[in-house]
């Protein structure tokens, strides 16, 4: 038994260390693999009962033949014995079937399945992706305003499904967030896990233990009658636990000396529920987190009918360059100023198809380039796996940059390689330049080609919640739509760069988010786009 606990307890540790946003897996196209690794370890664990269960019938079969020799074996040993066929059976059995049992026994069926657990375990997820796995949830329902239980139910905008949190799944998102000293989502957490366990739910976390940490962490986010009654609570059920007692003493005393400083009466705790908007989430370093969040939610979009009777859509042949002559590009004004477009039917289902299975194997962590010193590095703002892609991979990058090429006007020779990247649930870029700004010259230094003059970006994917590409400065957002692909100058023509293109990648609410982008630089786009006249050209 003891045996089968651990190879169940390991399945289910598997299958509850869901692939995230960490280090590893931020890439649906890779997690889908593990969706495979598990039904093959489930067939496995199969076998191994299966495996399981003839061994114990045959254990079984012997213990009853044994049990019915033995009951008339003792009820007259010496008149059973009298016989000499009995005693020499009972000499075989002892000698010969005995062992051969011994044997059976001691045969390990498990052996096979943990073997496969071992060959798998290296691609199992870490506590680093778990992590990072309650992480994504805690961003999505900030970015999209969601309460605790819409995900514990799996109420989620447009989406209905039986992907349920139980109280310890809440009791985990709780203490994940309590462990990086987050207390604003441990306390949305721990409350949901209190009121699961209050209705009924089962669970293998006590009443006590979400006590305990709710309690604190309602503490630390300044509501000191709250923390008092919460560990009130704690008290009553449990009057010997470790730290309840003392923590409540000192709350007390110290809302005592608030209210002597202010002069004010006792106010006791709330009697409303903790919910979102109970408390103020706490302000991070993002100055436009508010209208950027909006913004992915639908909300602030400054379109309105002065500017849309501004946008068309019309034909591109590329300046009659010979790739579009016979069919001409689909283009479609996104916004007005900055100029930013859309073409339709840019990338074929077949191409989008190559170009994944060409990238998957090479996905790694996305990464940005460090500003002061050029390097590439991951950041915690920026969420997904990407790949690059060369010419010399295969003929349909060549094709695409050739594409690219005629539909911009702008020579890719100098441009950065395609980059390929996949965001899952959760993944995201906040907002950001594409373009190095004055204050980081040696951004592209490396390169030679100067800076990021345009950025063609690709939408290999549609998403059914969330994954907008926005623009916090002028209150755009742009869908994904397959196929499609979106351009825009990050420069004006005298090199200045133009900071009304910081944009961000909304993080994907449901969905797979695919993209491919080009990032164009300036060096050999001197007689394609001229420089203008004054700065702002």
């Amino acid at each position: 038994m003891r045996l089968l606990s651990y190879i169940l307890w390991a399945l289910l540790w598997c299958c509850c260390c869901w692939p995230t946003q960490a280090e590893v897996f931020t890439s649906i196209g890779q997690m889908t693999d593990l969706i495979y690794t598990e039904k093959e370890l489930v067939q496995s664990l199969r076998d191994y009962i299966q495996a399981e269960e003839s061994k114990l019938a045959s254990v079984k079969s012997w213990a009853s033949k044994l049990d019915a020799l033995t009951r008339v074996s003792t009820s007259d040993p010496e008149g059973y014995l009298a016989h000499p066929v009995n005693a020499y059976k009972l000499m075989k059995r002892l000698n010969t079937e005995w062992t051969e049992l011994e044997s059976l026994v001691l045969q390990n069926p498990s052996a096979g399945f943990i073997s496969n657990m071992s060959v798998h375990r290296q691609y199992f997820p870490d506590e680093e992706d778990e992590t990072g796995a309650a992480k994504a949830l805690m961003r999505l329902q900030d970015t999209y305003q969601l309460d605790s239980e819409a995900f514990s139910k799996g109420k989620l905008p447009g989406v209905h499904s039986n992907a349920l949190l139980t109280v310890d799944d809440c009791f985990d998102m709780g203490k994940t967030a309590y462990n990086e000293a987050d207390y604003y989502h441990a306390v949305l957490w721990m409350q949901q896990s209190l009121k699961q366990l209050d209705a009924g739910e089962e669970a293998v976390v006590s009443k006590a233990e979400i006590l305990d940490y709710l309690s604190y962490s309602v503490y630390q986010m300044g509501d000191l009658p709250r923390a008092i009654e919460l560990t009130r609570r704690l008290v009553a059920i449990d009057s010997s636990h470790q730290r309840a007692g003392g923590n409540l003493r000192y709350f007390e005393r110290l809302l005592f000396k608030q209210r002597n400083e202010m002069n004010k009466d006792y106010e006791a705790a709330s009697e409303e529920p903790i919910q979102l908007g109970t408390y103020s989430r706490p302000k991070d370093h993002l100055p436009e987190r508010e209208a950027y969040e909006a913004l992915c939610r639908g909300e602030g979009l400054q379109m309105n009918d002065a500017r849309r009777s501004r946008l068309f859509c019309r034909y591109h042949n590329g300046n009659k360059n010979p790739l579009l002559l016979l069919k001409p590009m689909k283009e479609e004004d996104e916004w007005d100023s900055p100029h930013i477009v859309r073409y339709l039917e840019m990338l074929s289902h077949e191409e989008i198809e190559k170009i994944k299975e060409l990238a998957k194997p090479r996905l790694a962590r996305a990464t940005v380039r460090d500003p002061k010193t050029g390097v590439l590095t991951t950041a915690n703002y920026r969420v997904s796996k990407s790949a690059w892609l060369e010419e010399e991979d295969d003929p349909v990058i060549e094709r695409v940059n050739q594409r690219i090429e005629a539909i911009t006007g702008l020579t890719v020779d100098t441009a950065e390689l395609l980059q390929v990247a996949n965001y899952g649930v959760g993944g995201q870029y906040e907002p950001h330049y594409d373009f190095s700004r004055k204050d980081e010259p040696d951004a592209f230094k490396r390169l030679g080609t100067g800076n990021r003059v345009a950025t063609f970006l690709n939408y290999m994917s549609d998403v059914e919640a969330g994954g907008a590409t926005v623009f916090p400065d002028f209150g755009a957002a742009i869908r994904p739509r397959k196929g499609t692909a979106v351009f825009w100058y990050n420069l004006f023509k005298s090199g200045e760069g133009d900071y009304r293109t910081r944009h961000a990648a909304c993080p994907v609410l449901v969905g797979s988010k695919w993209v491919s982008n080009k990032w164009i630089h300036e060096r050999g786009q001197e007689f394609r786009r001229p420089c203008g006249l004054t700065e702002v050209d």
